[in-house]
């Protein structure tokens, strides 16, 4: 196993998955200025959950565009930690850009009460149903402020299936979509997102106490060194369990990977063939 060599934020980093930070925030932010002169939209319009990867979306949207064609929302429910809307407003106030606050707890209640069996409904549904709730929040303020909605996804999460189609998937562009969570962290690091940002557990705020590493079973620099070597390597699992890796950890992964492989996949279409015009 390969060793780790660097920390930031208290978190490993492996050093196979090292950026040129310079470079890489050049890149990200060069895309988005070319996407967004090519397409002719004027705003940038970004959820603020008060995580590092909305964050770090926000930081790279400012120095590409200007605070002024940035647009932060904040969406909090019922479930969100007073600490995410907190964190959220830290980055917003860093970044000097112009917000708005939209509860969707409203909304989430009375979608979850018209269904027929929302008295018993599992915290990961009502968790879906809330990502779509506020990503139909963001393509509306899109609607008005003349923007497009920056995904803020990244890779690792991709890779695994740990997003919500037609929720936080569904976004116009994303820049930070190839990077691994320990790149997001260096790169975040690099841009000056707040430490407090960088350092605190990822959580989608599915419930109280909720983390990313919790509910998946391992931890992100586990997940990243065995995601790139599956997929970037193209290794196979029992190569990657050779090198050191724990088998059922590895086993898991390629489980969660391969059974999110229709999120990743182009929607399929069924072909029929046309007629052809009468002579």
């Amino acid at each position: 196993m390969s060793s780790e060599v660097a920390r930031i934020a208290g978190h490993l980093i492996p050093a196979e998955l090292q950026l040129d930070t310079a470079k890489t925030a050049a890149t990200c932010e060069g895309f988005i200025r070319d996407y967004f002169e090519a397409s002719g939209h004027a705003t940038g319009i970004i959820g603020l959950s008060g995580g590092i990867d909305s964050a770090l979306v926000a930081h790279l949207l400012v120095n590409a565009l200007g605070r002024d064609r940035v647009r932060g929302v904040f969406m909090p429910s019922d479930t969100s930690a007073p600490s995410s809307l907190e964190d959220a407003r830290l980055v917003a106030r860093q970044l000097e850009i112009a917000t708005e606050e939209i509860s969707i707890a409203v909304p989430l209640q009375a979608v979850v009460a018209g269904l027929p069996d929302g008295h018993a409904i599992t915290r990961v549904r009502r968790g879906n149903i809330a990502a779509r709730l506020r990503m139909i929040t963001l393509w509306d303020r899109s609607a008005v402020h003349q923007g497009l909605v920056v995904g803020t996804g990244n890779r690792t999460e991709t890779m695994i299936g740990y997003w919500t189609m037609h929720g936080d998937g569904a976004w116009a562009i994303n820049p930070i979509g190839g990077l691994y969570k320990s790149q997001v962290r260096q790169l975040a690091a690099h841009l000056g997102v707040a430490e407090q940002v960088i350092a605190k557990a990822p959580s989608a705020d599915l419930w109280p106490g909720q983390t990313d590493e919790g509910e998946g079973g391992f931890d992100y620099p586990t997940l990243d060194q065995v995601l790139y070597r599956l997929v970037d390597l193209r290794r196979t699992p029992q190569a990657i369990v050779a090198e050191g890796f724990d088998a059922a950890t590895v086993a898991r992964i390629v489980e969660l990977h391969t059974r999110s492989a229709f999120k990743r996949a182009e929607r399929p279409i069924a072909q029929i063939a046309q007629p052809l015009p009468r002579t």
